[in-house]
């Protein structure tokens, strides 16, 4: 949820990632698609990278990534390609999920790796968080009247 707020607050739509392992944070990101102008830029994608750097190689044997929203296929294609053990998610995503939305490529059998799935955990939470940040964008152009969502973001 830190990591989505950080999103939010530089006007990235608010989604955050972090992977442990064991008990130790070994990779953070956040969308940063219109920051950097890179449509790889997904907060997923970012932890991934980091996690990578942190243990000194492309598997991430043992790991955990704690996701606020389903991941997309080119997501899920990178945990699969990880080796990464557990995705939790907050949210669905209906348009885009690939970990049982849309399609389930974490675990789907003819993959050379499933991912053990958790989701609805701070569902509410990540779900108010994406759907003010919205709320807010929408407002801001019709009238430039702004949503209060400082107190989702404190959260």
């Amino acid at each position: 949820m830190q990591q989505a707020a950080t999103a939010a607050r530089m006007g990235e739509v608010p989604i955050g990632a972090v992977i442990v392992q064991g008990n130790r944070i070994v990779g953070r990101g956040f969308n940063r698609r219109e920051t950097w102008r890179d449509p790889t830029a997904h907060a997923e994608m970012i932890a991934i990278r980091d996690a990578a750097e942190t243990l000194g190689g492309w598997r991430l044997p043992n790991c955990t990534l704690y996701v606020t929203l389903e991941p997309c296929a080119m997501c899920a294609g990178a945990i699969v390609q990880a080796r990464i053990d557990r995705v939790v998610f907050g949210v669905y995503d209906p348009k885009t999920g690939c970990a049982g939305s849309l399609y389930n490529l974490l675990q789907d059998p003819r993959m050379n790796h499933q991912v053990e799935i958790t989701t609805g955990v701070l569902a509410e939470e990540c779900s108010s968080l994406i759907s003010c940040f919205f709320q807010e964008l929408r407002e801001k152009r019709r009238d430039g009247r702004v949503a209060d969502c400082a107190r989702l973001e404190s959260e």
